[in-house]
């Protein structure tokens, strides 16, 4: 029989789990958190407010606390209304801190990007310079710095370079500098705001564009024409050699005709449009058949092998014609197998142009292929291209192959077969 004093450990009184940690007593403490809040003055204080928000969160995960009644639409949930008021009390207590030099350096950073990087009209440029000139003077009241421009907008960057070091080596701290550091964050808002409404070319219409390039400056009054000025412009740059501006406006007009009529401006243009080679070759790539025509007259060898793809396997009819033509034109001695091999295409159509395309290209090892064509093709149409193309190869061989037919008794096969004899 124990006595009075002792207690075994199923009499000892349980720690309570729960204590402090009921909604009650949660709210309690985030109370006094809301008041240490409102009273802070430094950093060290916000410190010791954000340590108890940690221990409220941390206690409020472990708490055992009611759910609510799931048949009752209107039931309180005393876990979720906690986390909401943490979770605005955390809110509350990021708005409260810094600012910090940090902040203006990241401002000031970002701010000698978009300088070195945006594309500026000549007003922009400008204004921008404006902009950055402003904040060197501003910054200056608060920092020590040497950083200057000279006048000059390509040194602005790395005047904004110098002062972000300096902001950094001033190693200001938020709470006994904190009228420096919002002086500086006040300077580079406003650098950030100036620099954002100086103008780019993106801010600027297509036809403002061109005209600040100066691309309607060819334009006067005997030679503007009624249509679009912007074709007649672009005619006008052609016949001067000034592709640069052609193209310009070709990729910028977004219009298709206009598209279409660049396409027909270039074509024309022949080799002598080679300087828009790389624009065409790059809509190439996407199939498109105007640049492909394109790349065929200016005829740099350099496309044939992009062009192959196109003529491999019985794709689109109108693509394979158009891409068979161009490598014709182009010639490179590359394209003789690719475009042999489409004689056997399904299509009549592919099938008489890849003949004609071999003939463009001239070599003698079509001559085989083509005499082949020429003699079993169900089409006769097809059999007078490959007449047509043994002629262009026009040596003794091809001549020869052709002119065996001169007795065909398709009339379009018999008259290039005469011609390839001389009669």
């Amino acid at each position: 029989m124990s006595n009075g004093d002792d207690e075994t450990d199923e009499d000892a009184p349980a720690e309570d789990a729960g204590e402090d940690v009921s909604s009650e007593a949660l709210e309690s403490r985030l109370d006094e958190a809301s008041e240490a809040l409102e009273a802070a003055e430094t950093e060290a204080d916000l410190d010791e407010v954000e340590a108890t928000l940690d221990d409220v969160e941390s206690d409020l995960e472990a708490a055992d606390l009611p759910e609510p009644d799931e048949d009752d639409e209107d039931a309180e949930d005393p876990r979720e209304e906690l986390e909401s008021r943490l979770s605005d009390l955390r809110d509350d207590l990021e708005s409260q801190r810094g600012p910090y030099s940090e902040d203006v350096v990241d401002i000031v950073t970002e701010a000698q990007d978009t300088v070195t990087d945006s594309e500026w009209t000549e007003d922009g440029e400008g204004e921008a310079q404006d902009a950055v000139e402003d904040f060197l003077d501003a910054s200056a009241e608060y920092v020590d710095h040497d950083a200057d421009t000279g006048g000059d907008f390509v040194a602005a960057a790395d005047a904004l370079g110098t002062v972000a070091d300096a902001i950094e080596a001033a190693d200001l701290d938020p709470d006994e500098d904190a009228e420096t550091i919002e002086g500086l964050l006040e300077a580079a808002e406003a650098l950030e705001t100036g620099l954002e409404e100086a103008e780019v070319w993106d801010d600027l219409t297509v036809q403002e564009k061109l005209d600040s390039r100066g691309f309607y400056d060819v334009l006067n009054n005997e030679n503007r024409k009624d249509y679009p000025p912007e074709w007649n412009a672009a005619k006008l740059h052609a016949e001067e050699g000034d592709l640069e501006e052609v193209l310009y406006a070709y990729e910028n007009m977004g219009s298709e005709f206009f598209e279409e009529y660049m396409v027909d401006l270039l074509y024309n243009l022949g080799s002598d449009a080679e300087a828009a080679f790389d624009a065409m070759h790059q809509r190439a790539q996407k199939r498109e058949k105007g640049p492909i025509s394109v790349l065929g007259k200016i005829g740099d060898e350099r496309a044939a092998e992009t062009l192959h793809d196109y003529i491999d396997g019985d794709g689109d009819p109108a693509l394979q014609k158009v891409t068979l033509r161009a490598l014709g034109a182009i010639g490179s001695e590359e394209s003789v197998q690719p475009v042999a091999n489409r004689l056997d295409a399904e299509s009549d159509e592919i099938r008489s142009a890849a003949a004609r395309s071999l003939g463009l290209l001239g070599d003698t090892r079509a001559i085989e292929p083509l005499a082949d064509v020429l003699e079993a093709d169900d089409s006769d149409s097809v059999r007078a291209s490959a007449a047509w193309a043994l002629r262009q190869i026009g040596t003794e061989d091809a001549l020869d192959e052709a002119a065996k037919y001169a007795d065909d008794r398709a009339y379009l096969v018999q008259a290039e077969a005469e011609k390839a004899s001389g009669v």
